[in-house]
C-alpha cells in the first residue's frame, strides 16, 4: 500500500505492479482443445519463444494473411508461454529467409562437387633393432 495521497484517483500508485503504456500484441494462435492455443517458435539457435506483433499488418507480413491470431498482453502471453518451456518473449520478428517462388521451386538445386579426399596414410610395420 502506498503511503502517499494523490489528488488524482484514477492514477495508480507507484508502488502497484501496473504496465503503463504497454501495448497489447497480436499473438499468433490456433484452435486446440482449449478454446485457443498460442503458436510457440523457436529462435535461430533452438530456444522456444513466445511471439507478439505489436500490429495485425506487422503479424500478417510475417506469416501470411491465413494465420489467426488473439490480441493478449505481454504478461498474459508469457504466462501461457512459461509452463510450456518457451521463457524468451519475441517481438515483430520478421523472417530472414527469402519467398519461394514458383521459378525456384521448378529448378533442379545447385550442388557444389564432392569436396576431393586426400588419401588415408597406411600404417608403417615397426622398426625393430637388435642389437
Amino acid at each position: 500500500m502506498c503511503l502517499f495521497q494523490y489528488e488524482d484517483e484514477d492514477d495508480p500508485e507507484p508502488e502497484e505492479r501496473v504496465p503503463a503504456g504497454l501495448p497489447t500484441l497480436y499473438v499468433p494462435a490456433r484452435p486446440g482443445t482449449a478454446l485457443v492455443v498460442v503458436r510457440l517458435f523457436r529462435t535461430p539457435l533452438g530456444a522456444r519463444t513466445a511471439v507478439g506483433f505489436t500490429t495485425a499488418e506487422r503479424l500478417t507480413a510475417a506469416l501470411g494473411t491465413e494465420q489467426p491470431w488473439i490480441r493478449l498482453s505481454q504478461a498474459a502471453l508469457r504466462s501461457m508461454a512459461e509452463p510450456l518451456g518457451a521463457s524468451l518473449l519475441t517481438v515483430d520478428p520478421t523472417l530472414t529467409a527469402p519467398a519461394v517462388t514458383a521459378a525456384a521451386a521448378t529448378t533442379a538445386p545447385v550442388t557444389a562437387p564432392a569436396p576431393a579426399l586426400a588419401p588415408v596414410p597406411q600404417a608403417r610395420e615397426p622398426i625393430v633393432r637388435t642389437a
